[in-house]
């Protein structure tokens, strides 16, 4: 019963699982500990060859949480499932204006979602940080959109929208920026999956900077 009723015990046996079926995979190590956190937080091993990583995505998410630089998220959920604990070491802010009552305004009176309202009225925020979306597709449009337009500068995208209409195209068009990302080809994603690539980097960050204290 143990196995069943220790959440720590119930974790480490995940983590095991989830290892048995990434043991072959070679990738960088910090890429690889970044999927094996969105295998856990999603039980979906399908990730293992629909993750695909921008070369500078990991090193530039690092140094913006070293910097304290703000992490800006799509949907309540991502802001709920990143570690406070850990952003709190770096002083990193997580910032999610979709329930705004001026998003909600500019929502409506330009007939866009609320989540493209919430990404424009973030941009300002999002320069040298990180962007997460785990929600809505319109969402990563507008935030490739603003970036392509030179308005937005994060220092990396975690795009992981999830939806039948728009996903796989928002995430095409991530890809086909330089800015540097973290996303998927397919239609999977969701909150917890971008939450655990976020958390999965707090405990990267926290590591390097334990070792070098």
């Amino acid at each position: 019963m143990a196995t069943l009723t220790d959440p720590r015990q119930i974790e480490a046996n995940s983590f095991k699982i989830v290892e048995k079926y990434t043991a072959g995979i070679k990738m960088p190590r910090n890429q690889k500990e970044i999927m094996t956190r969105v295998l856990h937080a999603t039980s979906d091993l399908c990730y293992i060859k629909d993750m695909t990583f921008h070369p500078k995505a990991v090193s530039n998410a690092l140094e913006a949480i070293r910097k304290g630089k703000n992490i800006i998220v799509d949907a309540s959920m991502v802001k709920a499932g990143i570690n406070k604990r850990l952003l709190a070491i770096f002083g990193c802010r997580i910032i999610c204006l979709l329930y705004r009552k001026d998003v909600a305004l500019q929502a409506s009176r330009l007939n866009i979602s609320r989540s493209m309202a919430a990404m424009r009225k973030s941009w300002k925020l999002m320069d040298g940080g990180i962007v997460a979306i785990g929600n809505a597709p319109t969402a990563l449009f507008e935030v490739c959109d603003l970036i392509g337009k030179g308005k937005a500068k994060p220092a990396v995208v975690i795009g992981l929208p999830v939806g039948f209409v728009g996903a796989k195209d928002s995430k095409r068009e991530l890809r086909s920026l330089t800015i540097p990302y973290i996303t998927n080809r397919s239609r999977r994603g969701g909150s917890s999956a971008a939450a655990s690539c976020v958390n999965a980097l707090l405990k990267i960050a926290t590591r390097q900077k334990e070792r070098d204290a």
